[in-house]
């Protein structure tokens, strides 16, 4: 008989079999909806050429899901204690591999060489930060990124304007697009917020074209500490610059130096780190 961990009965019975306790720290909240859950899967677009890597399988909920769609799925998990548990989920569906792995620690490349890859999961929060820059600021890049994460989360992603570093982030490597929200009931343990599928379809080419892309971000970052403040005061403070010297160069290159780093768009975080790279010469 096959199992389906979405349904809360086999979820609870299969975690009680392998004496499994879920962790918290490890943000591990399963989904126990059939429906949303093969929603999730629907919308990361698999066709049966496609290969998967999903990023914290679990026990194997939405891996089951994925692999009726994919030609291969490769499900990583940190989590040892849950191994016998996914592994029985997905015992006879030989286009399922499972490893035991941190995905910050996993070789992409080794495993996906050629890229192209669709990469699914339920992210937790704490792995938001460090996820996309692994997935993404490498070459050769997946094709699409179809995640469920904290819906605070998702609103950054999708933002119109560059609200966090997040934003600029996921922006200038991917188009995010809000699909659903996944109420917190929908989960067990039951979060304390509700969570939200985003689809990131990969840019062929990054949206801004900077010699150093981890310089860019730093820079980024930078501003973003003083988020509150002037974007003229704080060029000028980074940049060790007077800030009436800062000021023409910016409007030069079309930004008002009293604007905050959270209205400005990625062609004009572009414009700005080059400002500041060329002009004062940091």
């Amino acid at each position: 008989m096959k199992i389906d961990p979405a349904d809360p009965h086999q979820l609870q019975e299969l975690l009680r079999r392998h004496r499994i306790a879920l962790k918290h720290r490890l943000g591990q909240n399963f989904l126990i909806n059939t429906a949303l859950r093969d929603a999730v899967a629907e919308a990361a677009a698999i066709g049966p050429a496609d290969d998967v890597l999903e990023v914290g399988a679990g026990v194997g909920t939405l891996t089951i899901a994925l692999a009726e769609r994919a030609r291969t799925v490769v499900a990583v998990e940190l989590d040892k204690a849950l191994m016998p548990a996914l592994r029985e989920v997905v015992a006879g569906r030989d286009n399922v591999e499972v490893v035991q792995a941190d995905i910050l620690r996993y070789d992409l490349n080794a495993a996906f060489p050629n890229g192209g890859e669709v990469v699914a999961g339920n992210i937790p929060y704490n792995l938001t930060g460090a996820l996309i820059p692994k997935l993404l600021d490498r070459a050769p890049r997946p094709t699409r990124l179809s995640l469920v994460v904290q819906k605070e989360v998702a609103d950054r992603w999708t933002a119109f304007v560059s609200a966090s570093l997040a934003t600029v982030a996921v922006q200038v490597f991917a188009v995010p697009r809000l699909a659903f929200t996944l109420p917190a009931a929908a989960f067990t343990p039951e979060p304390k917020v509700d969570s939200a599928l985003v689809t990131l379809e990969v840019r062929e080419q990054p949206a801004v074209q900077v010699d150093d892309m981890n310089g860019f971000l730093r820079f980024v970052e930078a501003l973003f500490q003083f988020r509150r403040k002037q974007i003229g005061g704080t060029v000028a403070r980074i940049a060790a610059m007077p800030n009436a010297d800062v000021g023409p160069s910016l409007r030069e290159i079309g930004i008002d130096p009293t604007r905050r780093p959270q209205t400005l768009t990625l062609p004009e975080w572009e414009a700005l780190y080059r400002a500041v790279n060329f002009r004062f010469g940091r």
